[in-house]
């Protein structure tokens, strides 16, 4: 299997569980999607290609998810993330 090079708009996410594997996202404009690729070392397991707008909900998902790990006290305006002494 030939891997093709990551284009200029896409990114290598490897697991958090450090185990070889990785996401792969890469955008292709000429096609009008953006592509997920499961890695395991260096062979592709499985894609998934998004239209635009799919890959935008996605975006909102993932949004919505890490808002929800913010605690409350830093997300109040003003909040520099830094006990008072």
């Amino acid at each position: 299997m030939t891997v093709v090079a990551l284009p200029p708009r896409g990114a290598w996410i490897p697991d958090a569980r450090e185990s070889g594997r990785a996401l792969r996202v890469s955008w292709h404009p000429e096609a009008g999607c953006v592509v997920l690729s499961s890695w395991e070392h260096d062979r592709c397991t499985g894609t998934t290609r998004l239209a635009p707008e799919e890959a935008a909900q996605l975006v909102a998902v993932l949004a919505q998810g890490l808002a929800a790990q913010v605690p409350a006290a830093a997300a109040q305006p003003g909040h520099t993330g830094t006990d008072p002494v």
